[in-house]
Parts: C-alpha cells; sequence; structure tokens
C-alpha cells in the first residue's frame, strides 16, 4: 500500500530556531526605534520646560535662577544670545550680563504666555532646536523726570498717582538651541526677534510708523535692555560682535518673514544651522 503525504513536512529544529531567531530581532530592533522616540519625546517635553521656566522666572526678575538653572554652564564652547539687530553676545560673561542685577520695581508688570510651539531633537539626542511665538503685556511706572529720558511715544497720555505710566502689547518670537549636560537640558544659543510692539493706547500699525520715521526712537528702542527701578532706562550692554542676521519688528513696508528660519528635523547638531 502506497502512503500518502498528508500536510507539509515539518521543521527541523535548526529551521525553527532560525525562525525564532529572526522574529526576536525584528521585535529587539522594534523595541529600540520605540525607546528612541520615547527618549525624543521625552526630550522635547523637557526642552518645552526648559522655556516655559525661563519666562516664568523672567517675568518674576529672577534671571539669577536662569543663569544657575537655564543657561549652559561657563565655560560651554558657542554660547550665544542676540536680543535685537545690535548684536550677538558670544561670550558666557557677555550673556549673563542680559541677566544680572535686573531689578524687581514695586508697580512693574511683565506678563509673557508661550503659543505656537515647534521643536525638534536631534537624532542623537544631545542638542535640540526650537522656537515659539510669545504674547503678552509688558509694563511699569516712572518718575516723570525718569520718564523724560524716553521717548514720548513709549507712554501712556496722563499719569497715575502723580507717575508716568508705560502700559504695551507685545509679541516675539524665540528661537532657541538647546544642549544636553550632565543629563539636563541648557539653552545654548538664544534669539529674540520683536514681531510688534503697541502701547495699550495705540495701535501697532500706528505706533509701528512712528517708529519708523523716528531714527532716535529707533536707537532707543534697539538697545533698550529693560526699565529698572523707578522707571530707569537700562541698556544693553555693547554686543560682541554685528547680528547673524537681521529681522525686522512689523514694518508698513515690509512683508512677513520668517528669520531665524524654523526648526527642521537632523541628526547632529553639526547638520543643522544656530539660532
Amino acid at each position: 500500500m502506497t502512503s500518502r503525504n498528508d500536510g507539509p513536512p515539518k521543521s527541523t529544529g535548526t529551521e525553527a530556531n532560525d525562525a525564532m531567531a529572526a522574529q526576536l530581532a525584528r521585535l529587539e530592533a522594534r523595541v529600540a526605534q520605540l525607546t528612541h522616540e520615547i527618549d525624543r519625546t521625552a526630550a522635547r517635553g523637557a526642552v518645552e520646560n526648559v522655556f516655559a521656566r525661563y519666562q516664568y522666572l523672567h517675568c518674576a526678575f529672577r534671571d539669577e535662577e536662569i543663569i544657575t538653572e537655564l543657561w549652559v554652564k561657563p565655560g560651554t564652547a558657542g554660547i550665544s544670545a542676540q536680543y535685537t539687530n545690535a548684536g550677538v553676545y558670544t561670550t558666557w560673561e557677555s550673556v549673563m550680563a542680559y541677566h544680572r542685577n535686573r531689578p524687581a520695581p514695586a508697580g512693574k508688570l511683565l506678563v509673557h504666555y508661550l503659543a505656537s510651539p515647534v521643536v525638534e531633537v536631534a537624532a542623537d539626542g544631545n542638542t535640540a532646536k526650537g522656537t515659539w511665538i510669545v504674547g503678552g503685556i509688558e509694563s511699569g511706572i516712572s518718575t516723570p523726570e525718569l520718564a523724560a529720558k524716553a521717548p514720548a511715544s513709549f507712554f501712556e497720555a496722563g499719569t497715575v498717582d502723580g507717575r508716568s505710566v508705560w502700559t504695551h502689547w507685545i509679541f516675539c518670537r524665540f528661537s532657541i538651541d538647546f544642549l544636553k549636560q550632565d543629563g539636563d537640558w541648557r539653552i545654548w544659543h538664544f534669539r529674540c526677534v520683536e514681531i510688534c510692539r503697541a502701547p495699550f493706547g495705540k495701535n501697532w500699525i500706528a505706533f509701528a510708523a512712528q517708529m519708523q520715521t523716528n531714527q532716535s526712537t529707533q536707537r532707543f528702542h534697539n538697545q533698550l535692555a529693560f526699565f529698572g527701578e523707578d522707571g530707569t532706562p537700562v541698556f544693553m550692554p555693547t554686543a560682541d560682535g554685528p547680528p547673524k542676521s537681521i529681522a525686522h519688528s512689523y514694518r508698513t513696508d515690509l512683508s512677513a518673514q520668517i528669520e531665524p528660519p524654523l526648526p527642521a528635523p537632523y541628526q547632529t547638531f553639526g547638520e543643522t544651522f544656530e539660532y
């Protein structure tokens, strides 16, 4: 009687082991991929927290904590900050000079809220790039004598308790490179571009038109760091070099632009641009 083959030939032990090994390799690769994605997602959240914390501390005039907790450590190569088109700061000391000795005058109020984040974490996990729109208000009180040292257009009409007041709507774009140091994300390159500004009692188009035709007001605005005690104007230190690029606040004679560029996915910092 002739025997029949009732099914496919049974796998040998070697074939079964090879199939299991291939499946295990696929699972290990998938786990590695998911772990990498989880790490980058966690890094994105950590980076966003760094910048949010920056704004909370800055608006509370606690800049010494920004220096110690959020910026890269002294001696870190390549540190930079550009706040206006006046120039860039390229040493740890000159960058920190902006944060040093910021007073907390009575009656001064800053409120900055963050929106529209675009954050890219490098594939190697060592750096990250982010850009945000920051809007809010900036305001304070000056004695009439100190207010006279600033352009009259910065202030509201009339006084409060005999003092001059400035109350501004403000929108900026912040673009930052972050560096991971000893397991913590730190600010490495910092760029601030003012999108538009206007006193509370004037719209931003009218204010921009006024700024465009008044060079002394433009110079004052570009060099102003903050209003200090009793509303004293405090100006930016001399920059270390020319600006990395030019980005204009709103003007009636210019179209909108995106400068510096938005972050894009990248593998290592060497293949991307610097904010």
